[in-house]
């Protein structure tokens, strides 16, 4: 994704899968998770045909066409709306829950398909690493970039559960933490500079595991004393990789710093919160928070709420007290994975959290008479005398339950806009 590569202006209709292609548009403005992208498919030239733009920057360089000419394509008119039919009550308000539900379906397969394409971006990126590492630094700073593109700006975002989050375990992790720590990044107001240093960091803040043998990638219990030792030297040897791709200082100190704690019982350096840097500060707790959450054994993994209320409860003079503060904030006392009963009884999944309202999650409800797939989500802020009454662990909720809202053994989480029409109940 180097910015150095020559660009030159298409028309839209003359799109082609497989070309490689920049978006000058807002964050807000297209459903790309990137602004920069190689086009995989004819939906995506549909999308871009659909933003309203006459043309598009493109990289000959960084595209794969095959044989296949680049000639303008026809365009194809966009079919007229039929006029609309006199409707019943009755129908309007099945039309309207038609409507709600594809909104609903659309907004979570967007965010699915955007944590994707990162996972794939940040795989890529790993995966030069080692006989690439300046591609490998420009990937990643390109991918970080494109994240904070997303994220800087007035409106509020939501912090969203996905329900397929499509990529391997060491991305999912560095994604999780990389998303979660730029939000708290947006709320602390750090600089765009700082963001991308926060998002370099994060996405590569495991990168020395790379040299460790496979059986001590993952702390475990079990682990003999050299076994730790030999577990720990990932920081080391993440610092060794940070400096062959050039990252910046403050990337660095996050690769560096990632599993020191603020009372200085953590590794490799032992230092406290005065030694740390701010971004450390984030990751370390953001890092064990998805650790709790997504440990290697699935077996052994905590709902977000209780590796929240560990945190809080257990561990909170390992982590800066205005971080974890935030955190709290940000992430909801309910955060999103959770399952809980609400105060009328009925049992839900939260799957989203708006920072600014984090007692009031959107959650999906348990509705017998209802099927799950025309199950509509329930904006508790949005609804007058209904709260949270417990958070429960997947395992205590009834087996019809359980079916219904289909809590998923590993969390995955992506950011979305906060909606002011999300459904009343």
């Amino acid at each position: 994704m180097s910015t150095a590569t020559a660009q030159e202006t298409i028309d839209v209709a003359a799109l082609r899968v497989g070309m490689f292609v920049h978006l000058d548009l807002g964050w807000l403005a297209h459903p790309f998770p990137l602004s920069s992208f190689r086009i995989a498919s004819e939906d995506q030239i549909s999308t871009i045909r659909a933003l309203g733009l006459k043309h598009v920057r493109w990289s000959s360089q960084q595209s794969e066409l095959g044989d296949t000419a680049t000639g303008a394509a026809e365009s194809v008119p966009a079919a007229s709306a039929p006029a609309a039919p006199q409707e019943s009550p009755e129908a309007k308000a099945r039309n309207e829950l038609r409507r709600q539900l594809a909104e609903q379906r659309a907004g979570l397969l967007q965010c699915e398909r955007q944590f994707a394409e990162a996972a794939r971006e940040l795989k890529h990126a790993v995966d030069l690493v080692v006989t690439k590492p300046a591609e490998a630094a420009a990937h990643a700073t390109a991918l970080a970039r494109a994240l904070v593109d997303k994220m800087l700006g007035e409106q509020d975002l939501c912090i969203r559960l996905l329900s397929d989050a499509a990529s391997d375990k060491p991305s999912a992790h560095a994604l999780n933490v990389t998303l979660i720590s730029m939000l708290m990044g947006r709320t602390f107001g750090l600089a765009e500079a700082d963001m991308i240093d926060l998002g370099v960091g994060s996405l590569m803040h495991d990168i020395g595991k790379l040299d460790l043998p496979d059986r001590v990638r993952h702390r475990e219990e079990h682990f003999t004393a050299a076994e730790q030792r030999l577990y720990e030297e990932h920081v080391a040897m993440g610092i060794v990789q940070a400096r062959k791709m050039g990252l910046s200082p403050g990337a660095s100190l996050v690769i560096a710093q990632h599993h020191e704690h603020a009372d200085g019982s953590g590794f490799p350096l032992k230092l406290n919160t005065d030694r740390m840097s701010a971004l450390s500060r984030i990751v370390a707790l953001v890092n064990r928070y998805d650790n709790l959450c997504n440990p290697n054994i699935t077996a052994k993994a905590m709902t977000p709420h209780e590796s929240l209320s560990m945190l809080f409860a257990q561990s909170k003079s390992k982590f800066d007290t205005a971080i974890l503060g935030a955190f709290i904030k940000m992430m909801g006392v309910y955060p999103p994975g959770s399952t809980v009963q609400l105060t009328d009884d009925r049992y839900a999944l939260v799957v989203s959290v708006n920072s600014s309202r984090p007692l009031k999650p959107r959650v999906l409800v348990h509705e017998p008479k209802v099927p799950r797939d025309e199950a509509l989500i329930l904006d508790l802020e949005r609804t007058e005398g209904l709260g949270i009454r417990r958070s429960l662990r997947p395992q205590q909720l009834p087996p019809n339950t359980l079916a219904y809202l289909s809590p998923r053994p590993r969390v995955a989480y992506f950011f979305e806009p906060a909606r002011e029409s999300d459904h009343e109940q």
